[in-house]
């Protein structure tokens, strides 16, 4: 029997801790194809459907990101404090390789929306990622008193998003969203719009969420790793053997 592909995918993303890797018929992302395709946001069941979240990245492994858990939980962040006192190192000492590294952890906002595609109704509700250009678009949209609520289960608005992938290297891909000029119901009867509702995946369960002790912990692996970052060893050299206490213990002194 041939190796089942899709099953493969699953396990590897399940080892990295990140459902997009998974199959289109079992993943909760939508992840944009080359062209053009139709999208609906949905109504979110706590009236936001552009929703914000931080994130730490190029920290060790964790190549989806950590979420941060000042930002989003109002806690202590290791990551946050040690990035800040690098930045401070940096710009007293004019070393813009510090700095360079401080930006590298500084804390990074993604948006993500509950979104139907067009024709792909039967497959539920999906998780549309999107960077801060689409987030600015969609919210001048629903500001607008000609469009207003693009959610709207009766009366929302479809999106034909256009996604243009790059063609020279070191090039981003490109997204553009434009709105329909009329208002349609999300199915064709309450039922089909209660059903396809009941399918939108738990935001809270998107991606781990981490304690402050154990932001903590990873990124002290991260600079006590022989392959951690650039740089992360000249820091762990002058921090000691706990790089995190130390810079922390500095930042409160105002050193």
């Amino acid at each position: 029997m041939a190796i089942n592909m899709d099953l493969m995918r699953q396990k590897l993303a399940a080892l990295r801790g990140d459902t997009r890797g998974t199959s289109s018929e079992t993943s909760v992302w939508f992840k944009p194809e080359e062209g053009e395709t139709n999208i609906r946001i949905v109504p979110a069941r706590d009236g936001d459907p552009l929703k914000e979240m931080f994130f730490h990245y190029n920290v060790g492994e964790h190549k989806g990101g950590v979420l941060c858990p000042k930002k989003n939980f109002g806690e202590s962040c290791a990551i946050c404090d040690f990035a800040s006192q690098l930045w401070r190192d940096g710009s007293e000492n004019n070393d813009d390789e510090t700095k360079n590294l401080a930006k590298s952890l500084f804390v990074r906002t993604r948006y993500f929306s509950p979104v139907v595609i067009r024709g792909q109704e039967s497959e539920g509700v999906k998780v549309y990622g999107y960077g801060k250009k689409a987030y600015e678009m969609l919210l001048g949209y629903i500001l607008d008193p000609d469009y207003g609520d693009i959610t709207d289960e009766n009366h929302g608005t479809d999106i034909k998003l256009t996604y243009t992938k790059p063609t020279k290297p070191g090039a981003f891909p490109q997204t553009t969203l434009k709105m329909s000029r009329n208002t349609s119901p999300l199915t064709d009867s309450r039922g089909e719009t209660e059903t396809l509702l009941g399918s939108m995946p738990d935001f809270d369960t998107l991606f781990k969420r981490y304690t402050s002790a154990e932001v903590e912990a990873i990124l002290n692996e991260q600079l006590s790793s022989d392959g951690s970052a650039e740089g992360s060893s000249r820091e762990t050299t002058r921090y000691g053997s706990n790089p995190v206490d130390d810079a922390y213990n500095e930042l409160l002194a105002g050193k």
